[in-house]
């Protein structure tokens, strides 16, 4: 292990007082034979003081230090960024992630003690060349387990944000929780409610692009999955919980409602995995409301807003996701027409590969479809119709500007809806994106405009 660490590090090792160790993930990901992901996590018997001395004299920079964890955040000269952490032991307050005290100490299996998993309690001693394993985590990694270091009972009623970690250190890693793990996780999965949104929101985010680190396709389904298996997903996501059991039409879905956004996420790219996870959340509303699903995009939409708001999701990604969960069901039928259809897709022409990979995957998790969904290959192929026409996708490909419109008589307070008028006209045909053809049709649209400055 010692030739994947950075040069550096090594240094910072060799200058310590004390041992110097890697521990969590990276030391797993090396026994499972994963790539190394740079993600170092370090720790030792030693104070941060006398850590932060060292590392300042190795050319390290010194973010942050908080003393009450013995923490400090450090910045290599090559940019690299490391978390140090003093051996301790914690005592928490039931399903609150921040410990109520803290005791250092000396003692390497305390340490490992107040970790999560075995599998995340091995430490590598980077002077000595040394792994140390005081839990038994290396069978585990090899036998692909994750068990708590404690009773599992006591490691998820210390901190509920654990429960988020299983679900998302197996999606990324493909080990499976063992019985015990998994029952304490179910006997406290009300405790996640305890956990701010935001460190929720944080988990789920990673949970959906789990694939990310080595991979494996089906790594978020997996551990969406367990969140669903140890109930935790009832808590964070109630309003898709009400899906479960609840059936739909046999002849376009093999799945319940949330087995189906489940599996939408299994086959949406990672882009849209968390539009695919809420595409359906206005089913339940409107199977209780009405008896059907039809205005389920539209009642989705309102509900999915909610939720993000409530995880304290990024303003971007609660627009963005609003809109691909709007429009996911628009032409489901293949009824539009294909005026109004180029009109479409010129109006959501930025968000149209999200959304075309979305309705993808929502086909595909009908029934485990992976052939081209006809609605994705009806507006492909009106979309390739249009670029072969020159169609304007954007305000700069006009014949037209803004200025030449004010020229023309165009209040500049009308502007803006002059071009996107122009847009749509050139959607029905390419060749109608001429800077006279345009100017015509702008006068004769906005003549009582023009007639009105006029006077």
């Amino acid at each position: 292990m010692r030739d994947l660490l950075p040069k550096h590090l090594i240094h910072l090792a060799a200058a310590c007082p004390f041992p110097l160790y890697v521990v969590g993930g990276t030391v797993r990901d090396f026994l499972s034979g994963f790539p190394c992901r740079g993600d170092w996590d370090i720790c030792a018997p030693g104070s941060e003081e006398a850590l932060t001395e060292a590392a300042k004299a190795c050319g390290f920079l010194v973010r942050a230090v908080y003393r009450r964890t013995g923490t400090v955040k450090l910045e290599d000269p090559s940019g690299a960024a490391y978390e140090f952490t003093r051996f301790r032991s914690d005592r928490y307050v039931r399903g609150e992630h921040t410990p109520a005290e803290i005791f250092f100490t000396e003692n390497i299996a305390d340490d490992a003690r107040r970790r999560d998993f075995t599998a995340n309690a091995v430490y590598y001693d980077i002077r000595g060349d040394a792994l140390l394993d005081p839990l038994g985590g290396i069978p585990d990694i090899h036998a692909k387990i994750l068990r708590t270091v404690a009773p599992a009972e006591k490691v998820f009623g210390e901190d509920g944000l654990r429960l988020m970690r299983l679900a998302r250190i197996a999606a990324q890693t493909g080990f499976s929780p063992d019985k015990n793990c998994l029952l304490g996780a179910k006997k406290n999965a009300a405790l996640i409610e305890d956990i701010v949104p935001e460190r929720v929101f944080a988990e789920l985010s990673l949970l959906l692009c789990a694939d990310a680190l080595h991979g494996d396709a089906a790594a978020p389904y997996r551990g969406l999955c367990i969140l669903k298996e140890t109930g935790v997903l009832a808590h964070i996501l109630p309003e898709l919980w009400e899906g479960n059991g609840m059936p739909q039409r046999a002849d376009f879905h093999k799945y319940d409602v949330l087995e189906h956004s489940l599996r939408c996420v299994l086959y949406a790219e990672r882009e849209v995995r968390l539009a695919a996870l809420l595409h359906d959340v206005g089913k339940p509303f409107c199977q209780k409301r009405d008896g059907n699903f039809y205005a389920h995009a539209e009642e989705g939409t309102r509900i999915a807003e909610e939720i993000l708001l409530r995880l304290k999701a990024p303003k971007q990604v609660v627009a963005e996701t609003k809109e691909l969960v709007l429009l996911h069901m628009r032409d489901y039928n293949l009824a539009m027409r294909e005026g109004k259809l180029r009109r479409e897709l010129l109006k959501n022409y930025a968000l149209l590969p999200k959304l075309l990979a979305l309705k993808q995957a929502d086909f595909s998790a009908c029934r485990d479809d992976l052939s081209p969904a006809p609605c994705v290959e009806k507006w492909q192929h009106v979309l390739l119709c249009m670029r072969e026409e020159g169609v304007p996708f954007t305000l700069k490909e006009l014949a037209v500007n803004g200025r030449d419109l004010q020229k023309a008589g165009i209040p500049p307070a009308q502007t803006g809806k002059a071009l996107e008028e122009l847009l749509l006209f050139c959607a029905e045909d390419g060749k109608r994106n001429t800077h006279d053809r345009l100017l015509r049709h702008v006068e004769k649209k906005f003549a009582h405009t023009m007639s009105a400055k006029d006077e």
